[in-house]
């Protein structure tokens, strides 16, 4: 077997969430072949921060204008492509949509769908990704906690 050369890789993304009928909602994009269900994310343009790529991509990915709420946790993992190694880690932040439609998603992947969080939780590739999406549902309910907590006092 050949050595493989090391290589690092970044991507940034996000959870991009709303509410619907009291229920949280995060936006999924979708491949059928290989069998894909993941956040959106993607690599950074020259010059970009780890912010506007995640924008841009999350915007490309999903068809979606969003806005940056929170930063998450990063996750990192490693794969090989050729005779490369690479160790990637990839930037996460909860968004919220600001505008946009799902119908205006790019053609990399075949379908982009709102999910309620545990449909989601179940139906996601990587357990990775899993996590991050754990990590937004606890800030969510926190701020909405937060909110009914500062509502019922008022």
């Amino acid at each position: 077997m050949p050595i493989l050369r090391t290589a690092r890789a970044t991507s940034a993304g996000g959870v991009v969430h709303r509410l619907i009928d009291g229920r949280v909602q995060i936006a999924l994009v979708h491949r059928r072949a290989p069998v894909l269900w993941a956040l959106p994310k993607g690599t950074p343009d020259a010059g970009e921060t780890i912010e506007e790529t995640a924008l841009r991509e999350t915007r490309e990915e999903t068809g979606l204008e969003v806005e940056i709420e929170a930063r998450l946790q990063s996750i990192r993992y490693f794969f090989v492509r050729g005779t490369t190694r690479f160790h990637k880690t990839v930037h996460f932040f909860l968004m919220r949509p600001i505008g946009g439609s799902l119908d205006a998603h790019d053609a990399e992947f075949d379908e982009v769908r709102w999910m309620d969080l545990s449909e989601a939780l179940a139906i996601m590739s990587h357990a990775t990704e899993r996590s991050v999406v754990d990590e937004a549902a606890a800030l969510i309910e926190a701020r909405r906690a937060s909110v009914r907590s500062a509502e019922a006092s008022a």
